[in-house]
């Protein structure tokens, strides 16, 4: 057998002795979802169990170097284990900011002193992470911020606000773009700085969703003291930063859009959904949806996986990751109005334990945001239009 099949045969063996049954089935839920962070809350003891199993062997960042705590699989390893899971029905031991953007600019950009202090924690799921880059006056317009952090030697005092903090009242630190010289145009003058959010003057105040839930933030920043060993990179170099950031966090906005380990296809869910033991679905056009979203899922993830080998070969996703990001909210979108469908009337059900309390109409309500968050589809089809296509 080659080094490849050996490693899928142990990681196959490994995964079914250690992921605990409850993590086998489809998110359906909230409380589904493992955010980790010094106040975390488990659905269940088995949740944390899986987290911290898949934690200990380095797979909650499975392509992290060991030194950091990471796994140290290569791609071919890493792409293993998610289709190994992916048959297991294996959830997501952790969903993290950490891992999918600070890590990823941590391990590019910081110091190794960074790297030892804050990337060890996020592998272990102990260290919630917030991003801190749109600003009232600041969303699509990214350089145009405002928040401004006064160099006082050995730490700068940040005084501003951010907005869209996705759950900003529950995470333990934030990353966080701000101006260091306000004489300094746009782009320039820009620093990444990272800071506790139970520093004194960080408020952060939930906004309220059409969902009914609030997983964003305004959150103010008075007279924050950060120190300057907390800056990624040199000082008002961070928009080379931030851009390579935002690639990673639209390239998982984007993740959005394929069928993730641990939940049914949308045929599966169909099936399921109104419980068909045999036969079909009889509503044509309901059918033709399922299986043109199928057909859609389908190329998009052979795309994902193009782009995947294109990093591998090191020549990086740049402007790819905008592809990913408008297509794959799209996709997400259509899964969910498509499963509304799927519900009838029953989908509307708001507050209940047999639906959740609402998760489904949540759910699809919570996805109109996708074409907001992690830049506009507009601005996005704009970057296509011009990196890609090479017009205007």
């Amino acid at each position: 057998m080659t080094d490849l099949q050996v490693f899928r045969d142990e990681t196959r063996q490994w995964l079914e002795q250690n992921c605990p049954p409850s993590m086998r089935s489809p998110i359906n839920s909230d409380g589904s979802q493992c955010w980790g962070g010094r106040n975390a809350v488990f659905s269940s003891d088995e949740q944390k169990l899986w987290m911290e199993r898949m934690a200990a062997k380095g797979w909650t960042a499975p392509t992290w170097p060991i030194e950091y705590g990471g796994g140290g699989l290569d791609k071919a390893q890493a792409k293993v284990l998610r289709e190994e899971m992916g048959n297991l029905n294996a959830r997501s031991p952790l969903d993290s900011f950490g891992v999918w953007m600070i890590g990823p600019a941590l391990l590019k950009f910081g110091s190794e002193a960074l790297k030892q202090q804050h990337l060890p924690p996020i592998v272990r799921g102990e260290i919630r992470w917030c991003q801190g880059y749109s600003e009232p006056n600041a969303g699509s317009d990214l350089a145009g911020l405002q928040t401004k952090a006064a160099d006082m030697g050995d730490h700068f005092i940040v005084n501003g606000q951010k907005v869209w903090t996705s759950y900003g009242d529950k995470a333990d630190w934030m990353f966080c773009l701000v101006r260091t010289d306000p004489e300094a145009k746009k782009q320039s003058g820009i620093s990444l700085v990272l800071f506790d959010m139970t520093t004194p003057g960080v408020t952060p105040k939930p906004i309220k969703l059409i969902s009914g839930s609030s997983p964003f933030c305004e959150t103010f920043l008075d007279d924050v003291r950060v120190e300057t060993n907390q800056v990624v990179g040199e000082i008002n170099q961070g928009w080379t930063i931030a851009k390579y950031l935002l690639t990673h966090e639209r390239e998982m906005i984007g993740g959005f859009g394929l069928t993730d380990a641990g939940s049914q296809s949308l045929a599966e869910y169909a099936v399921d959904a109104l419980g068909i033991t045999q036969g079909r679905l009889a509503n044509t056009l309901l059918r033709s949806d399922v299986i043109r979203w199928e057909i859609d899922a389908a190329a998009f993830a052979m795309t994902a996986e193009r782009v995947t080998d294109e990093v591998k070969s090191g020549q990086g996703v740049g402007a790819t990751s905008a592809m990913l990001k408008y297509y794959g909210t799209e996709l997400n979108k259509r899964r969910y109005e498509i499963m509304m469908k799927l519900h009838g009337n029953d989908a509307m059900e708001w507050a209940s334990g047999a639906s959740n309390e609402g998760w489904l109409p949540r759910t699809w309500l919570r996805t109109k945001g996708n074409s907001i968050e992690g830049g506009t589809s507009e601005i996005q089809l704009n970057i296509i239009a011009k990196n890609i296509l090479g017009l205007g």
